[in-house]
């Protein structure tokens, strides 16, 4: 499986197999935005019951499943919690705020991700016209590839709730949390990914991701945010047509990809055990399918070097903000540790 170059820069990359690609090609199509294509409405059925929501929508992107639900549950000059490093802040382009006049108010995290609940209590405003009005508690699983602790997930939707506030989940790797919970609990990847959506009133779910599908999340919650995360999709957009061939691929990542994230997890541990032996380099160690990665010492003056180093040698990876490598399904043992050994072969210059 290992090619040329091998591509480590994010789980998105993936392409689908040709087991998704039959099932892509023999999907029955109607028009998603008359409600009629029965793939689409397969798909997002086949995700609300699973995680235990009455309804869900089909969506081109995560970015665009967390703008319909954090414009689903706010009005205009009404606010959300969110982590100062969650995607749904900081990562896509304030389009909250752009296109909805929504507020976010962005909590420091700590490092597994969670917040101090008494943050997360200070944060909500008092009735009082000098402040917007906080409405929404949004979190995110996996956070940086991190699984949120679902002690804290309780305590945090718990305490959301008790003020009144709705809570949502940006799980766009849901289910790497999930697998990870699973082996924790010695339980089932689906009854944990069950277990962490029932703490919250809407959570997306990115398919393009470690799940292996080409396009697409899928937004599930109650009928009434549904019927109001449409007419927003509609607006930003997003009403694909014939967008069956799309579903397909995502209910046979959902039926066959789940599991499988186990291996991406066990491939992000042999490369982060394969860096980690090298001087100058400092690793954290990966929880699911992520590894981050810092050149410290003498080799730090060294990093601006090293993306375009890798390239040359056959590996991508991404550098926004800190050096970072996502296993998927279409990377092999022999992969990482090709990458292992490009960076060895770096700090040995």
């Amino acid at each position: 499986m290992t090619t040329a170059t091998v591509d480590l820069r994010s789980d998105t990359v993936t392409r689908p197999t040709p087991q998704m690609r039959e099932a892509m090609m023999a999907a029955p199509l109607g028009d998603d935005v008359y409600g009629d294509d029965p793939s689409v409405n397969a798909l997002q059925q086949q995700l609300a019951h699973m995680l235990g929501f009455e309804a869900a929508l089909f969506v081109p992107t995560g970015t665009q499943g967390n703008l319909c639900a954090i414009l689903s549950h706010c009005q205009r000059g009404e606010e959300y919690i969110v982590g100062q490093m969650a995607h749904c802040y900081r990562w896509e382009g304030g389009n909250a705020a752009v296109f909805g006049s929504v507020q976010p108010q962005p909590l420091e995290h700590r490092p597994d991700g969670s917040f101090a609940l008494d943050d997360i209590e200070a944060a909500i405003k008092p009735d009082d016209p000098h402040f917007a009005v906080t409405r929404l508690l949004a979190l995110e699983n996996t956070w940086g590839g991190k699984l949120l602790p679902f002690e804290f997930i309780q305590q945090a939707t718990a305490l959301a709730a008790s003020r009144g506030l709705s809570r949502h989940l940006d799980g766009a790797r849901l289910f790497n949390a999930a697998v990870r919970q699973a082996q924790l609990n010695g339980s089932d990847a689906y009854v944990e990914a069950r277990r962490i959506a029932d703490c919250f009133d809407s959570v997306s779910v990115c398919l393009s991701k470690g799940l292996g599908a080409p396009v697409g999340s899928v937004l599930c919650a109650s009928r009434a945010v549904i019927d109001r995360a449409v007419r927003i999709r509609k607006m930003a957009g997003g009403g694909m047509r014939q967008a069956g061939f799309l579903a397909a691929a995502g209910s046979y990542a959902l039926e066959h990809h789940v599991n499988r994230l186990a291996e991406d997890h066990a491939l992000a541990q042999r490369l982060a055990e394969g860096l980690g032996g090298i001087s100058g380099v400092q690793v954290e160690a990966p929880q699911t399918n992520i590894v981050f990665v810092d050149l410290v010492g003498p080799a730090r003056a060294r990093a601006a070097e090293l993306i375009p180093y890798l390239k040359a040698h056959g590996v991508l990876a991404s550098g926004l903000y800190r050096l970072r490598f996502v296993t998927h399904l279409d990377v092999d043992a022999a992969g990482v540790d090709h990458a292992a050994e490009v960076v060895r072969a770096f700090l040995a210059q």
